[in-house]
């Protein structure tokens, strides 16, 4: 497929203000062609479009909605091409974007099941009473309906399931709101193939023009141009807790607010609990140095804390984590940018007083192949508590080992953590009874709580929580 690097606006392209190119951050190899950052003009055109196609689209039965998913998803399916793109982007291994590429085939034919089904709408009828007494009961009936056009901002870590057509685009969709894309800069090529394929499905099945249009922008200015614009009325967005945050405010600095479901960063705690330690010590390292390290610690959910109560057990714990984290091989992130800031992030670490260096790869990590070092940093919950350095999300491939001197400081670390996606406990059926006030404690703060498990993962169901503090 030839790329064109232009901006899609409903069924055109647009040139942009600015260029920029993509990298492979595998070998640091700069990839053509030039792609062009939307200016003002495009971010009015794309949204007014999709605001025409409002109208139009919310009316389309939901079988042409389900349809519409469906083609989208029969597109990516058969597309290989942006396999081989979203590699040369990402440093993705090819097997791993094969299963996220089904991953999110499976999220648009889920959605398109589900409209189809209509149980979404959760439609409630209280039926009129005209005999109640002292006043007759009107007729009262409420559902869900499509509100307008939705901004889409695409994640850096999951070039498709999380990007153009990922969970957020299709859930729009499938509601019936059109939606204007802001793809991601680390990945620019691989969202042209998925929107191209996108604007196809929408014209082989009917769909008004501007139900989808994407722009591109390395900067900020695209996404607030986006969600400061009045005829937007959601936002859908996955990636860091500054970024997030920085639209959230803009959004609810509106004179009209609007929603903004974000997905952001997370450290995930796992407490790891004293008859787990003496039961399964080495085996929950194991798992925790295989979470810590998976996708070069790429995920939003990736355990940035790990605590336990000082014990002999405990201490041999520690032990088995250093170890298996220096020989965890370095691995290449996903763009230079995200790559820098780790090593940033572990700088600030390293320096804070009271926190050591436990472990690190025994693998140098190579620059040119924009590679990560897995570490294992080691301090006590005073130190935590005291440096808020700590409490930061360090994305990547690394962790922070936490020692408690007690149940209480356990309980501590809990009450003042900020919202996060997930926490796990590691415990017995014995820990989990004498523990019940720190499992409280994190049903508070927390999206979704895993018992002897790992947080890394995520079922895609209509059971499964996926938010923190958003």
């Amino acid at each position: 497929m030839q790329l064109h690097g232009f901006n899609i606006i409903g069924t055109e392209i647009s040139p942009g203000v600015s260029t920029f190119r993509a990298v492979n951050p595998s070998n640091s190899q700069t990839l053509e062609p030039a792609f062009h950052e939307a200016g003002a003009g495009d971010v009015d055109r794309a949204v007014r479009l999709a605001e025409d196609a409002f109208a139009g689209f919310r009316r389309q039965s939901p079988g042409r909605r389900a349809a519409f998913l469906n083609a989208i998803a029969s597109g990516i399916e058969a597309n290989d091409a942006v396999l081989q793109r979203a590699n040369e982007e990402t440093g993705l291994p090819p097997e791993r974007l094969k299963m996220e590429r089904g991953r999110t085939v499976g999220q648009l034919r889920m959605f398109a099941k589900l409209i189809d089904e209509g149980s979404w709408v959760d439609a409630r009828i209280d039926p009129a009473d005209a005999g109640r007494k002292p006043f007759p009961k009107p007729d009262l009936r409420r559902m869900l309906i499509p509100i307008g056009p939705v901004a889409i901002f695409a994640a850096s870590n999951f070039p498709l399931a999380f990007s153009v057509a990922g969970g957020d685009a299709a859930s729009a969709l499938a509601a019936g709101c059109p939606v204007v894309v802001k793809s991601h800069p680390g990945h620019p090529g691989t969202s042209e193939i998925v929107a191209g394929i996108i604007v196809e499905a929408a014209r082989a099945t009917g769909m008004p023009a501007g139900v989808f249009s994407m722009l591109h922008g390395r900067g900020h200015e695209v996404g607030m141009a986006l969600v400061k614009h009045p005829l937007v009325k959601a936002v859908g967005f996955t990636g860091s807790l500054r970024g997030g945050r920085a639209l959230f405010d803009a959004a609810a600095a509106r004179v009209e607010p609007i929603p903004v479901y974000a997905e952001m960063g997370s450290i995930n705690p796992v407490f790891v609990l004293p008859g787990a330690l003496a039961e399964r010590g080495r085996q929950i390292a194991e798992g925790l140095k295989a979470s810590v390290t998976m996708g070069v610690g790429q995920f939003c959910t990736n355990p940035g804390l790990v605590i336990g109560i000082d014990s002999e057990p405990a201490r041999q714990f520690a032990g088995q984590m250093a170890g298996l984290m220096a020989e965890a091989a370095p691995g290449t992130m996903l763009y230079p940018g995200l790559r820098d800031a780790y090593v940033q992030g572990a700088e600030r670490f390293a320096k804070v007083p009271g926190v050591k260096v436990a472990a690190q790869s025994r693998t140098p990590a190579d620059a040119n192949k924009t590679q990560a070092t897995p570490t294992l940093y080691a301090a006590d919950v005073r130190t935590y508590l005291a440096n808020h350095t700590l409490r930061e999300e360090l994305f990547g491939p690394a962790t922070l080992l936490l020692t408690a001197g007690s149940r209480e400081e356990l309980e501590q670390v809990a009450a003042t953590l900020d919202g996060h996606l997930t926490a796990t406990i590691q415990g017995t059926a014995k820990d989990l009874e004498e523990y019940r006030g720190l499992i409280a404690l994190l049903e508070r703060k927390v999206g979704r709580l895993l018992f002897n498990g790992f947080p890394t993962g995520v079922e895609v169901s209509s059971a499964m929580q996926h938010g923190g503090p958003y």
